[in-house]
């Protein structure tokens, strides 16, 4: 498995019970998919730099996960459908491969 950031932003209407519901659905793809959730932070309410389908603020949310490096694909497919999720980044970090 590799260690990944996985950082992404939430349509701003969603409430706060939604938002957490959006944390889980994520987690349980990645569980879903084989990997691990090692930490989860949410960033809370920001302004974009650019809008987003006419959305200027977004909740950001940082995931530090292991997945093996085939899922990835997979894992993204599954994020462009989920609807309030605005914009995703994978980013594999050097902190080498887990057993």
């Amino acid at each position: 498995m590799r260690r990944y950031e996985l950082t992404y932003i939430v349509h701003p209407q969603v409430d706060q019970a939604g938002l957490e519901a959006v944390i889980a659905d994520v987690r349980n793809l990645v569980e879903s998919n084989g990997g691990v959730v090692h930490k989860v932070e949410p960033w809370g309410l920001r302004r974009l730099a650019y809008p987003i389908r006419k959305v200027r603020e977004g909740y950001y949310v940082l995931m530090d996960i292991g997945l093996n490096a085939p899922k990835v694909a997979e894992l993204e497919r599954a994020l462009k459908l989920r609807e309030p999720i605005l914009r995703y980044l994978f980013v594999r970090t050097d902190e080498g491969e887990e057993e």
